[in-house]
């Protein structure tokens, strides 16, 4: 007899029957669907674990009389490390996905993508995106495709985000690339819908990384959509809401939208009911943290044979816990790597934005692999110098995150500062702290432009990334490091010699 464990339950509970009668109003038989699906890994290997192992048990039960479908809707890789990414590659295999959208961060790679290809066991879904021929991914990247399961056929159309180019690190490596704006995707997407539809399919997944709030558009301007499962904006989308996930498209018919939140900590299982047309008649949407499952030991064995054994970097003695939104919520763990960097660079200042912090620190032995996880891009780290007005100006951006859609860019955190914020998204004061720890504080309505702060940041920034124009100085750089923020917290470790104690001193409040 199988032993009751709480990740047995917790997929049980995710897979259980929907409530009420099978048959719809005229008494026939409706067709059942359990769709496993994810987004947004951003390349975390070891929650990918805990993903397949809830994946392993969700394949483990009973799915008689329902069709079984496992789906993903991008940005699983993340940075450019060629190992990294073909691991997430190996990850998506494991579990079973039979289909992706392009997410952006599945464009991080431009120099080895022809590398990884070859070992997807999955289609690559965009119908948005026009693609020379002479850039691999054209001959990979597809619109749609129909998916057969027992003799059902569901078509699934994947969409690319709207606002590529200004989120990805190497946007002119893809000027082959033409991507629709908003109004044409949503034209790109009927046209697919059509086309499904004159073949026969009336049951239709949209895989979306265009985000939340585009999503609730498409599925309010389109005709023949019933899921759209979501990623981007990294909602945690619970359960089934009229007017929240659920919509009536243009013929008004039910459209259900999901998403499981972001970096591997959450998975979702959709169960639907449709009837003898194809309209979706109940739905049940469960979304359940990976947190409680065990790495897959099998999985864990084939990542290290390909990334290698982890080396140990030195032991956390205590931490807080990690924010429950890290976009918007100050977060030690994060200043802790401004510390690092302020440190080891020898500058006034550090900063390091929210959507590059993909981790947190745990009391115990830390080790690579667990530091790469934290924040795996590999951006390179730089030293540059900013004016006061330069540097208020990225903490207003950054306050506005609060109030902004789906929170962008996130809040920026420091080292050698400190700031409040309004609930509202306003920049409330500022204050530099000098090498001697005493506070200045700084005229956030007339920031001098005579003053200079000797500041670290990533070159993602430095580059003007995420809305960060004010910070686009990478020509003007003292210094460009040939290595990133993980490299920097190891030599951190290796200097101190000893335990760190991670604080949160308050340097950031939202009041």
């Amino acid at each position: 007899m199988t032993a009751i464990t709480p990740e047995l339950n917790l997929i049980s509970a995710a897979i259980q029957k929907l409530p009420g009668s099978s048959a719809n109003l005229n008494g026939q038989k409706n067709d059942k669907t359990s769709i496993f699906y994810i987004n947004d890994i951003h390349g975390k290997s070891i929650n990918a674990e805990r993903t397949i192992a809830a994946s392993k048990i969700f394949d483990s039960f009973s799915h008689e009389g329902c069709d079984v479908l496992k789906l993903s809707s991008g940005d699983i890789q993340l940075g450019e490390p060629l190992l990294s990414n073909r691991v997430m590659v190996e990850a998506q295999n494991i579990m079973g996905i039979t289909a992706s959208a392009m997410g952006n961060h599945e464009y991080d790679t431009p120099s080895n993508i022809k590398e990884l290809i070859p070992h997807m066991g999955y289609k690559l879904l965009a119908c948005n995106i026009k693609i020379k021929e002479e850039n691999p991914l054209s001959k990979k990247v597809e619109k749609s495709f129909i998916q057969e399961v027992n003799g059902t056929k569901y078509g699934i159309i994947g969409v690319t985000p709207i606002d590529l180019f200004s989120r990805i690190k190497h946007s002119h490596i893809f000027e082959e690339l033409k991507i629709d704006k908003i109004d044409d995707t949503i034209k790109d997407i009927q046209q697919e819908c059509d086309k499904l539809k004159a073949q026969g399919v009336n049951k239709i997944i949209l895989l979306s990384h265009a985000g939340f709030s585009y999503d609730k558009r498409i599925a309010r301007e389109t005709d023949g959509i019933d899921i759209i499962l979501g990623g981007h904006s990294h909602e945690l989308i619970t359960g089934v809401k009229p007017n929240y996930n659920l919509f009536n498209s243009k013929s008004g018919e039910p459209v259900v939208i999901t998403q499981a939140g972001r970096d591997g900590r959450y998975f979702g299982i959709l169960n639907v009911e449709w009837d003898k047309n194809g309209i979706i008649r109940k739905l049940q949407n469960n979304v359940s943290s990976t947190r409680p499952f065990k790495r897959n030991p099998v999985a864990r064995y084939l990542f290290e044979k390909i990334l290698g054994k982890p080396k140990i970097i030195g032991e956390i003695t205590s931490a807080p816990p990690p924010p429950e939104n890290g976009s918007t919520e100050p977060s030690a763990h994060t200043n802790f790597l401004c510390d690092c960097m302020k440190d080891e660079l020898n500058t006034d200042i550090a900063l390091f934005g929210a959507a590059t912090m993909r981790g947190y620190f745990e009391p115990g032995i830390l080790d690579s692999r667990w530091l790469e996880d934290i924040s795996p891009f590999k951006n390179n780290l730089a030293v540059v110098n900013y004016t006061e007005k330069e540097i208020v100006d990225a903490l207003k951006i950054s306050a506005n995150s609060l109030v902004s859609t789906n929170n962008k860019p996130g809040i920026l955190h420091v080292s050698g500062l400190k700031y409040d914020i309004s609930k509202d998204g306003k920049l409330l004061n500022a204050s530099f702290i000098d090498k001697y720890g005493n506070e200045n504080p700084i005229d956030i309505k007339n920031p001098r432009t005579d003053k200079l702060y000797k500041t670290a940041l990533t070159d993602f920034y430095a580059e003007g990334h995420d809305g960060f124009t004010m910070l686009k100085k990478i020509d003007k750089a003292e210094k460009i490091y040939d290595y990133d923020i993980c490299k920097c917290v190891e030599n951190y470790f290796a200097h101190k010699q000893k335990p760190v104690e991670i604080i949160d001193d308050k340097r950031i409040k939202i009041v």
